[in-house]
């Protein structure tokens, strides 16, 4: 920052007339003080510089600062702007100046206190223009260093030694030769995998591919741009040195009754208004058609995506579509939402009843169907698809290797399994018009014109004994590994989805299988007849693709959460598993693997069988730890896989952690997409984030809000970004990077409602949803702004470097929390040393004391009397 420029030798405007008949003596260089007698340090303001052609870092530069003037043309200036001239306070000393041509510094650094200094003696221009070189001292040959001589070197083994810990390369070095015919240079390549045997000569080609399990973003790239704006610095020769509060008061003019009829009624005053009236009207007009006053090239980028006329990116949510249908959406709400995964405009709701009506086993079940509801783009005001559920789901997910393959949890602890592939070219809008052919119909209130199609599940669930327990949360594995009936995590050798995780307040957490019991397994004949025998699947027809699994389907595996601390068990209600990213397949199992791959039949999950826990290959690096939020606001992390006790049992191990960070319930457990140890929690009236590796609680607390907080999730385009939902139906966007302690903007009012669940989705890089639902069981799908979906170059790194300085700080405070409670403790400690031990009195001790006091007391006030004379005398004489 330059210094303050000082204060003009002018008087101000008050002081003019004092001195007004008094000559202006010009200054010396003794009233400057912190600078050479000989230079005189100058302002020169941008017209001045541009005059004498000395601009500041044009001109005259850090390495070229000198400009020598001539003396006329300074005296020219000051007798043409007089005071006003930048060389008014030094003009008696360029008068007296027996050069014609003065020396003008550069002063980048503000050495002397201004931008410029003038040289006022000749003697000082040579000086700075002709330095003098520096004298260089004699040398005396005696004292001139010698190199030293290096001295012989003797040997004591040490070479030995060398020889033998140093590597000698013994095998021959392997070549690879990579090349390519000519003409196949830009075709489009397609890999596949080979079998060496089946190569001529066992040569393969080894061409490069991108590894699925990271991918390495562009920080930095070197373009070319076609024209960019020209820099223009312009200043103005006032400067505004006082700033002061200033106002004016005036009265309009008046015109007196003869002056305003003779101008009305003039020629010239009716033909200047015919004349301009039709333009102001057309600008008028074209005002309110479009802004005349936008300026297009700043607009550009951004006023076609936000339709702002002030050329800013707005940040407000914008609403896009909202879907509801009173058929099926009365007196329910949205429990669950979900994108279909490859469909565009394709979003599935899950709708429960609002009461709850306990029902006995001898009454009949009076109301509607529980429904699954598909809406798309396509058509907003009409639903495209229902799954019809066996009672109210609370929570579904699609398969993430077949998404035709729908997987849901009922209230009543049974999981459901839906095939939707009839139905997937009525999703994509290609479906024929013959809908007697291609729907069933639902129908709720008896209305014969509903044709919206229907699916029926395929599979349920066995109903659990005792009491029901509803699945409040259902995920599916991943496809590159399955889990044993002992929790063990093994190598998936079929490449797809096929074991479910569910979580029960009652029933814990439980691991289903929807392959063929190995006690299913068919004979390789009867497989194969029925395989040929199979009927196609259609839109009103109940696919058996799940068929062995209907009513007879059992969890594989079931883990119980015990406490931490006591006895009892934990009862969870959303629980969030790592993702896993296989390395690559490894072992006997690998040819399999690339059989099963090339096969039609691999998705149909009717064909695919459970194989033997001893024939598959145990993955060591798999993550079975995970975390669960439980009804009263606790956040655990545990392990799933089983611990053996003294006798050699197998039995659920404690749990890791356990913190209580909400007040009411856990309804939002979720992993950030850009780091798979970094955790996301709401509930309660706050939200909590959490780091995996760290075990001594969250990292990030917010503060306790007005409202609830319903719902959460991450952008999946910002690191720093999430949304929370909330009670009183606002939304608000909190970025980590701004702020922790308040959200970066609240979008209020986009429902009356409750909201209940937020689901982002990419549809481009450019376009980005976010869907809401509330608790009327409506939904509204909005476009995300620019400015929440795009990051910045460093802000993955930022966020990672964030939640680190978290995690430090929240040690440290740890720490001192600890050294004060240890401190407070040793202190309680010595006071009681060093207090002396009070003899401990027995009753009978304590009553004679007391006694003796009253006595004492007694005779004091018995004299007190007698000293002023009113102790009845007589009475003690006649007594005596």
């Amino acid at each position: 920052m330059a210094p303050k420029r000082p204060k003009s030798r002018r008087s101000s405007a008050g002081s003019k007339g004092k001195d007004k008949d008094k000559k202006t003596q010009p200054p010396t260089p003794q009233d400057k003080p912190g600078h050479p007698d000989d230079i005189f340090p100058l302002v020169l303001t941008s017209a001045t510089q541009e005059l004498f052609g000395c601009r500041t870092d044009e001109d005259v530069t850090r390495e070229s600062p000198y400009k020598l003037l001539k003396k006329d043309n300074i005296i020219q200036d000051i007798k043409t702007r007089a005071a006003v001239s930048d060389f008014s306070p030094v003009k008696q000393i360029v008068l007296d100046y027996p050069e014609e041509e003065i020396l003008l510094v550069f002063d980048r650094s503000f050495t002397y206190g201004q931008c410029f200094y003038l040289v006022l003696t000749p003697e000082a221009k040579d000086r700075i223009l002709s330095p003098p070189e520096p004298e260089t001292p004699e040398v005396f040959e005696s004292e001139v260093s010698k190199t030293p001589q290096p001295k012989l070197w003797i040997s004591l083994g040490s070479e030995q030694e060398i020889d033998e810990e140093s590597v000698t390369e013994t095998r021959q070095k392997l070549c690879y030769k990579f090349s390519r015919v000519r003409r196949k240079f830009g075709v489009p390549v397609c890999f596949s995998d080979r079998n060496t045997a089946a190569a001529k000569d066992s040569y393969l080609e080894c061409a490069s591919y991108q590894d699925s399990r990271f991918s390495i973003k562009q920080m930095q790239r070197d373009c070319g741009m076609q024209a960019v704006p020209r820099l223009q610095s312009s200043s103005a020769q006032t400067q505004w040195r006082f700033q002061k509060n200033i106002c004016t008061q005036y009265y309009p003019r008046e015109l007196h009754e003869e002056e305003i009829e003779s101008t009305t009624q003039a020629e010239s005053q009716r033909n200047l208004l015919n004349s301009v009236t039709p333009r102001v009207l057309q600008a008028l007009q074209q005002e309110e058609i479009i802004n005349v006053f936008l300026d297009d090239c700043k607009a550009l980028g951004t006023l076609a995506e936000t339709g702002d006329w002030s050329g800013k990116v707005s940040e407000d949510l914008v609403l896009h579509y909202a879907f509801t249908d009173q058929k099926y959406t009365k007196d329910k709400k949205v429990s669950s939402i979900n994108w279909h995964p490859t469909i565009f405009g394709v979003i599935a709701v899950a709708l429960t009843d609002k009461k709850k009506v306990q029902l006995d086993e001898s009454s009949a079940l009076i109301g509607r169907p529980a429904i699954i509801v598909f809406y798309s783009f396509s058509d907003p005001s009409n639903p495209q698809l229902l799954l019809e559920c066996p009672d109210d789901i609370s929570a579904f997910e699609f398969n993430p290797s077949n998404p035709n393959i729908i997987v849901g949890g009922c209230v009543t602890g049974q999981v459901v399994l839906w095939d939707i592939s009839a139905h997937i070219a009525h999703l994509q809008g290609a479906q024929p018009g013959d809908k007697k052919a291609t729907t069933d119909i639902l129908d709720l209130d008896d209305n014969k014109e509903n044709n919206t199609p229907v699916a029926r599940y395929c599979a349920v669930s066995a109903l659990q004994s005792g009491r029901k327990a509803p699945i409040t949360d259902v995920q599916w594995l991943p496809q590159t590994f399955e889990v044993t009936r002992r929790g063990l995590p093994m190598e998936n050798m079929y490449k797809v989805s096929v074991q479910v995780v569910t979580c029960s307040p009652y029933s814990t957490i439980m691991f289903w299988d929807v392959r063929v019991p190995q006690l299913l397994n068919q004979s390789l004949s009867d497989r194969q007849q029925n395989v040929d025998q199979k009927t196609p699947i259609t839109p009103y027809s109940v696919p058996a693709t799940f068929e062995h699994l209907d009513r007879t389907w059992k969890p594989l595996f079931r883990i119980s959460l015990p406490k931490i601390n006591n006895s009892g068990e934990y009862a969870p209600f959303k629980f969030s598993l790592q993702h896993y990213a296989c390395n690559g397949n490894t072992g006997k199992n690998s040819e399999k693997a690339h059989e099963n791959d090339s096969t039609e039949d691999i998705t149909d999950y009717s064909q695919l069988r459970a194989p033997s826990a001893q024939t598959l290959t145990a993955l060591e690096d798999v993550n079975t730890k995970f975390y669960f939020g439980t009804q009263d606001g606790e956040i655990v992390y545990t392990d799933w896989k089983l611990e053996k006790d003294d006798s050699g049992r197998l039995h659920s191990a404690k749990p890791l952690l356990c913190f209580r960070a909400h007040q009411g319930l856990v309804n939002t457990i979720q992993r950030s997409p850009f780091f798979k140890d970094i955790i996301l929690t709401t509930g309660g009236w706050n939200f909590a984030i959490w780091k995996e590796d760290f075990m001594d609680g969250p990292i990030v607390v917010s503060p306790s809000s007005e409202q609830q907080c319903t719902v959460g999730c991450w952008s999946l385009s910002r690191p720093a970004v999430f949304f929370i939902g909330k009670e009183d139906g606002s939304i608000e966007v909190w970025n980590l990077l701004e702020n922790t302690s308040e959200p970066a903007h609240i979008h209020a009012h986009i429902t009356s409602a409750k909201i209940t669940c937020v689901k982002p989705w990419t549809v481009s890089p450019k376009l980005h949803f976010l869907a809401v639902t509330d608790d009327l069981g409506m939904l509204r799908v909005f476009e995300i702004p620019k400015s929440l979906y795009i990051p910045s170059r460093t802000e993955s790194s930022s966020v990672m470097k964030h939640f680190e300085l978290e995690k430090v700080m929240l040690k440290n405070y740890l720490k001192r929390d600890e050294m004060w409670v240890k401190e407070k403790k040793e202190a309680e400690e010595l006071k009681k040393k060093t207090e002396p031990d009070k003899p401990v009195k027995l009753q009978h001790e304590n009553r004679e004391e007391n006694t003796k006091e009253h006595s004492h007391y007694l005779t004091l006030g018995e004299n007190v009397l007698k000293g002023v004379g009113l102790w009845p005398a007589a009475a003690d004489t006649g007594n005596t």
